[in-house]
C-alpha cells in the first residue's frame, strides 16, 4: 500500500511537492542568468523531476555531476528552489511580506535614511496588525522605538509614549496567547502519547493541569487567534476526559469562529480543517448520525467548491479527514462491505501520492480505520494485515492507546479467521504490551482471560462463554474510564454476533436501523 519505508531524500521530496506553476517559476527564476540554463544544478533539477524514488546512479549518469560534487550541488539546488518559492508566494504569505519590509527598513536605517526606514515599518505594522502577527508586530515596535530614541525623526514628543504603551499592550497579548498555545500544545501532546484518561489519577492530573495553566481572560476582549487557541485547548481537554458533549460545544465554536471570520479561513486553513475534524469526531462518538452526515457534507462541499485553500499541508488533512470520516459513516450505518467497495480503492490510490509526506500518527490512525472496516466486512485477513502494521511500530510513546487496542482487535481477527495456531503466544504478547504500557484495566483483562481460557471450553459451551463475557463487559459500557475500550472497539457487537450467530455487519446494521428509526419517529 505504501512506499513509506523507501529511502527518502529531502530534495526529491521538495521537488515532488512543486506544482506545475512552481516548477515553471523556478525555471524562470534560475534562467534569469543566461549561463544557468545549462548549469549542472538545472540538469539535476530536470532529472529529479522525472524520477519517483532516489536513484543516485541514474542522477550521476544523466547530469555529468561527479559523485564528490553531488552533495553540494543538491544543497545549492535546494536553496535555489526555496528562494524561488519565497519570491512566488510572498503575497499570500503575509509574514514573509512583513519580514521583507522589515529588511528594507533596516537597510535604509543603516544608510541613515530614517524617515524612509520608518515608512517601511509603518507598512509592515499595518499588515501585522490586520493579520494579528503580534510577535512580529512587537519586533517592529521595538525597532521603531530604537529609531525614535536615537534619532530626531519627528516633532511630536508624544510618539515615544505611544510606542511604550503599544509595546506593553502587545507584551500582555503575547503572554496570554503564549499561555493558551502552550496549554493547547501540551494537552495535544498528552493525547498523542496516551489517548483518553485511563483512571482517576489521570483525570485528576489533567483537570489540575488545565485549571492551573489556563490564563485569566475576558472572552469579549480576546482576538481571533486567542479564541482559537482557547477552543483548541478546551477540545483537547474535554476529548482526553471523554466528555464528548462539552467537546462538541468547543469544536462547534472553533468551526463557527472561522465561518464568522472569512479571511482567516484562507490564512489558517489547517486549523479550520482540524476544527471540522474534531466536530465530526465528537458527533461520531456521540452517535449523532444526522448531524454527523450534515457536517461531513458541508466539509466535502467546501473542499469541492474551493472554499478551503489547497497546499501541501491541507492536501494531507483533507485526505485524512475525508476518508476517516467517510469510514466512520459506514461504521455508524454498519455498511462495512459497501465501505470497502466504495472507499478502499480510491483511498489506496490517493494514499500512494501523499504517504511520504504524512506523519506516522496519521498513518497509524488510517491503518486502524482500514482494519476495522475490513473486520466489520468479514475480511479478517486484511484486518490482520493492517493491524500488524500498527503493531510493528517501534515508537511506543506514540498513541499507546491505539497500539493497545490494535492488539485486542488482532486477537479477535485471528480467532475469527482461524489463524489461531500460535494463539497462546499472541495472547502473551498482547498481555506483556498492556503491562508495559500501564494499560491493564478490567475490560482488557477480561478479554485477554477469555481468549486464554478458550482452549478449555467445549464447542457446545462456546455460546455460554460469549454471553458470560458480554454480561460482564456491558456493565462497564458507561464507566468513566473503562468505556474508552468501546470507543476503539465495538466488542459488544462482536459478542452479540457470536451469540446470535450473525455477522458483525448485520448486528451493527440492525442496531443502526433500530436507533435511526426511533430518532426519525
Amino acid at each position: 500500500m505504501s512506499n513509506y519505508n523507501n529511502k527518502l531524500d529531502n530534495l526529491l521530496l521538495l521537488i515532488k511537492t512543486l506544482s506545475k506553476s512552481e516548477k515553471r517559476n523556478f525555471k524562470l527564476y534560475a534562467n534569469r542568468i543566461k549561463r544557468n540554463k545549462y548549469a549542472k544544478f538545472m540538469k539535476l533539477f530536470e532529472i529529479m523531476s522525472q524520477i519517483n524514488y532516489y536513484d543516485e546512479k541514474r542522477i550521476l549518469k544523466y547530469t555529468d555531476i561527479k559523485k564528490v560534487q553531488l552533495s553540494n550541488m543538491k544543497a545549492h539546488l535546494y536553496q535555489q528552489i526555496l528562494i524561488s518559492l519565497k519570491l512566488q508566494h510572498t503575497e499570500e504569505n503575509h509574514d514573509i511580506q512583513i519580514r521583507e519590509y522589515l529588511d528594507f527598513s533596516k537597510i535604509l536605517y543603516n544608510k541613515g535614511l530614517y524617515i524612509q526606514s520608518l515608512k517601511f515599518l509603518k507598512k509592515a505594522k499595518i499588515i501585522a496588525r490586520y493579520y494579528e502577527y503580534n510577535t512580529i508586530l512587537l519586533e517592529l515596535v521595538e525597532f521603531e522605538k530604537m529609531i525614535e530614541s536615537q534619532h530626531i525623526t519627528r516633532s511630536l514628543y508624544s510618539r515615544s509614549g505611544e510606542l511604550s504603551t503599544e509595546s506593553k499592550e502587545l507584551i500582555e497579548r503575547i503572554q496570554c496567547r503564549n499561555a493558551l498555545s502552550s496549554l493547547s500544545l501540551e494537552l495535544y501532546g498528552l493525547y498523542l502519547k496516551v489517548g483518553y484518561v485511563r483512571n482517576k489519577k489521570d483525570k485528576v492530573f489533567i483537570e489540575t493541569y488545565f485549571r492551573t495553566n489556563l490564563p485569566k481572560f475576558d472572552i469579549d476582549k480576546l482576538s481571533f487567534y486567542e479564541k482559537l487557541l482557547l477552543y483548541q485547548a478546551q477540545v483537547w481537554y474535554h476529548y482526553i476526559r471523554q466528555d464528548f458533549i462539552m467537546c462538541y460545544r468547543s469544536s462547534y465554536k472553533w468551526v463557527e469562529l472561522f465561518q464568522n471570520n472569512k479571511k482567516e479561513k484562507k490564512i489558517a486553513p489547517v486549523s479550520y480543517l482540524k476544527g471540522y475534524h474534531y466536530l465530526l469526531d465528537t458527533l461520531f462518538y456521540l452517535n449523532h448520525y444526522s448531524k454527523f452526515t450534515d457536517v461531513l457534507k458541508k466539509l466535502e462541499k467546501e473542499v469541492k467548491n474551493g472554499e478551503i485553500l489547497i497546499n501541501g499541508n491541507t492536501k494531507i488533512l483533507i485526505f485524512m479527514y475525508t476518508y476517516t470520516n467517510r469510514i466512520n459513516k459506514h461504521y455508524m450505518e454498519g455498511s462495512f462491505s459497501e465501505g470497502v467497495k466504495k472507499i478502499i480503492p480510491s483511498l489506496f490510490i490517493d494514499f500512494q501520492k501523499i504517504s511520504n509526506h504524512m506523519d506516522y500518527h496519521y498513518i497509524m490512525v488510517l491503518y486502524y480505520k482500514i482494519a476495522c472496516l475490513y473486520f466489520g466486512s468479514g475480511d479478517n485477513e486484511n484486518a490482520i494485515f493492517y493491524l500488524s502494521k500498527i503493531m510493528v511500530n517501534k515508537k511506543k510513546n506514540l498513541r499507546q492507546d491505539l497500539q493497545c487496542f490494535a492488539r485486542l482487535l488482532h486477537l479477535i481477527a485471528c480467532y475469527e479467521s482461524g489463524l489461531d495456531e500460535n494463539m497462546d503466544q499472541k495472547i502473551q504478547s498482547a498481555y506483556r504490551f498492556f503491562i508495559q504500557m500501564n494499560d491493564w484495566f478490567f475490560v482488557q483483562k477480561e478479554i485477554i482471560h477469555f481468549f486464554k481460557n478458550l482452549g478449555n471450553v467445549y464447542p457446545h459451551q462456546m455460546k455460554g462463554q460469549f454471553k458470560k463475557l458480554r454480561d460482564k463487559l456491558i456493565k462497564y459500557y458507561d464507566h468513566p474510564y473503562e468505556k474508552r475500550t468501546f470507543l476503539y472497539l465495538d466488542i459488544i457487537s462482536w459478542l452479540n454476533s457470536k451469540i446470535k450467530n450473525k455477522s458483525v455487519e448485520i448486528i451493527i446494521k440492525e442496531k443502526f436501523i433500530k436507533t435511526h428509526h426511533q430518532i426519525m419517529k
